[in-house]
């Protein structure tokens, strides 16, 4: 078939991604063109939709992006340009932050807005605000002057004096909850006034807290701030939670439960979904990746997010491609996994900026000036800079099992095509879409590149894509 415009640059010696576009007229017949792999794209059908890409920045991570530890104004810059900027880093759309509950602030400790037992789930509550919550409210107004508009706040733990072991670390249950029996009383509608009390505190400071979790990894007790709630438990909070919200007039979306695996989180959306009245107050359904993956998406027809996820390891990791969990390709294959597989609605990536051997995208220098960058960073953002809140994803078959593909159209007309490619080998593939297509950018992350625009151009109207894939590597493509 004769191809009226291709856009082709040399990467490397041995190396060439090519991207062609043909004209509508020159539809080929069904099977796989010469010199190709066989695909479709259906960017005028929809699957689930898409509420944004993001990290998280609790237990005092904000505060070592602000330069708390001696990091330069121009490095904290160049650290918020990585995280949120769509030119030049990643373009992030959510933030999670943590709801404190410890009574200092420590170093992966979050504080609480009520240090002090009022004396009873009847005592008058002592709030105290500092305006800065660990630097959280920093990064937060930060990202919106980026045009980040969803923030979503997780309490990993009620405030100890609420809880069966009087402690917020080291599990506990919420005392009042099916199967508690508390000698202070039931704590479930203090711990619900709190958690709208620390939304006011951040609406006061012109932040609207888009969504709030009051639980995180309610199946597994941490050394940390931790909190355990049965699916049982976890519907009956939600049912004095949910009016609570409701009637603060905030506007804020209640979101459960964030367990510590995909699968482990089945029973209690399945447990949501069955009770009407818990069901109608949670408008999204969020897990975590570390016990169990996506083997399909979880029982629920609410939105639904990956909240949390970092590769295991005690080392900071830089590779694209290592073989470990830790690599930048590693990164990719979790994101694929979650929209294409779990059908999510969002991925949210721990975390942002960190320490020593983290698994964050960015390694801040523990004392003074410096950072480094992770290739974890650059597979993220080859999703999260183009698929963009409101987008949806579209159907996307290819027939290369090595080629893990999905496809997205957003809101402003625009469509996004990710190819990652597993294999050992370059994979030449052709897409034939439902759409013309009259602009075509591609941009490439692997070992020596990271998101780099490789090609563009203006082509005219039509309905075929092809794309050369380099071998471990990511290539998106954004086409108008």
């Amino acid at each position: 078939m004769k191809v009226r415009a291709t856009i082709a640059c040399a990467l490397a010696s041995t190396t060439v991604l090519a991207l062609g576009v043909a004209p509508a007229e020159a539809s080929t017949p069904a099977g796989a063109p010469a010199g190709g792999v066989a695909g479709t794209i259906g960017f005028r059908q929809r699957l689930q939709p898409i509420d944004g890409l993001g990290f998280a920045s609790p237990f005092q991570r904000s505060t070592l992006i602000r330069g708390d530890r001696g990091l330069s104004p121009e490095s904290t810059r160049a650290i918020l340009d990585l995280l949120f900027s769509r030119e030049t880093g990643a373009g992030s759309s959510i933030l999670r932050i943590g709801v404190g509950s410890s009574t200092d602030d420590v170093y992966d400790h979050m504080k609480t807005i009520l240090p002090t037992d009022p004396g009873g789930p009847a005592g008058v509550p002592q709030y105290v605000w500092d305006g800065d919550d660990g630097a959280q409210v920093w990064l937060v107004k930060q990202a919106q002057a980026y045009g980040v508009r969803r923030f979503f706040a997780d309490a990993w733990s009620a405030p100890g004096f609420m809880k069966t072991n009087g402690t917020d670390a080291n599990g506990g249950e919420l005392c009042g909850v099916p199967g508690t029996a508390c000698a202070s009383g039931d704590w479930r509608a203090a711990y619900a006034d709190y958690l709208v009390r620390y939304l006011r505190f951040y609406r006061q400071e012109g932040i609207r807290i888009t969504d709030i979790g009051f639980t995180n990894e309610p199946d597994w007790t941490a050394s940390y701030a931790s909190m355990r709630f049965t699916p049982e438990q976890a519907v009956d909070f939600i049912k004095v939670f949910g009016p609570t919200l409701r009637r603060s007039g905030l506007g804020t979306q209640l979101v459960c439960c964030d367990s510590f695996g995909w699968e482990h989180q089945a029973p209690y959306s399945a447990a949501i979904e069955a009770d009407p009245a818990a069901d109608r107050y949670v408008k999204t359904h969020t897990a975590h990746f570390y016990a169990s993956r996506a083997s399909g998406p979880l029982p629920t027809d609410a939105r639904v997010w990956m909240s949390e996820w970092t590769p295991n390891g005690n080392v900071w990791n830089e590779a694209w491609d290592d073989g470990t969990p830790a690599s930048g390709f590693s990164m990719a294959e979790s994101i694929h996994e979650a929209f294409a597989v779990g059908r999510a609605t969002g991925y949210v990536s721990w975390v942002g900026a960190s320490l020593g051997a983290t698994r964050a995208f960015i390694q801040i220098a523990t004392a003074g000036d410096g950072y480094r960058v992770s290739k974890r960073l650059w597979a993220f953002a080859g999703y999260s800079r183009f698929v963009r809140p409101g987008a949806v994803r579209v159907p996307a078959t290819v027939a290369d099992p090595d080629v893990k593909l999905t496809a997205f159209r957003n809101a402003d007309g625009s469509m996004v095509v990710e190819l990652l490619n597993a294999g050992t080998a370059t994979v030449n593939t052709t897409f034939t879409t439902d759409v013309g297509i009259h602009h075509a950018t591609t941009y490439l992350t692997d070992e020596t590149h990271s998101l780099e625009r490789i090609g563009g151009s203006r082509v005219p109207g039509g309905h075929r894509v092809s794309a050369q894939l380099p071998a471990r590597s990511l290539t998106t493509l954004v086409l108008r």
